[in-house]
């Protein structure tokens, strides 16, 4: 699944600047991840990311974190996934052995759907010269975060830069 979002990624970042006439190209780390969670994620789920956060342990990863809540509501889906047998299985599973939400709308599947959309923010990451290692994870709040860690030449041109 990530492989198929990656090509996907190269198209939908020609899209998002597109549609986004203001966009220009951005050249620092910060800044292709503000338009990756503001601009792209709005071109991709109707709505922005919930949250940025840098890593604490190491400043070459960054966090893109999607709450589950905000997700249902912005697809409308809140009072019918409420009542599915998987929802209320996932609920009451411990987090450690949750699923991403996107995985509810796939059979019973052993995969993450998840990945997609890591694969897409790879993609993206790539074709605008940010090259970076993306994986999808659940925390125990149950929201997704996407790990980006980037690749230590970006580093290097983002301090040439400062």
């Amino acid at each position: 699944l990530e492989d198929a979002g990656y090509s996907l990624g190269h198209r939908t970042l020609e899209l998002a600047c597109w549609r986004d006439r203001s966009s220009k190209r951005e050249i620092r780390m910060r800044g292709i991840l503000q338009f990756i969670t503001q601009t792209l994620w709005k071109t991709l789920f109707g709505v922005t990311a919930d949250n940025l956060q840098r890593s604490v342990d190491s400043e070459d990863e960054y966090m893109i974190i999607e709450k589950v809540v905000q997700a249902c509501l912005h697809l409308g889906l809140l009072a019918r996934l409420d009542q599915s047998p998987y929802f209320q299985k996932r609920r009451q599973a411990p987090p450690s052995r949750r699923e991403p939400l996107v995985n509810a709308f796939i059979s019973n599947a052993p995969v993450n759907c998840a990945a997609f959309v890591a694969g897409i923010l790879r993609g993206v990451l790539e074709a605008s010269c940010f090259p970076a290692q993306v994986t999808a994870h659940e925390n125990e709040e149950g929201a997704t975060v996407y790990l980006i860690k980037f690749d230590p030449e970006v580093l290097q041109r983002e301090k040439r830069q400062t």
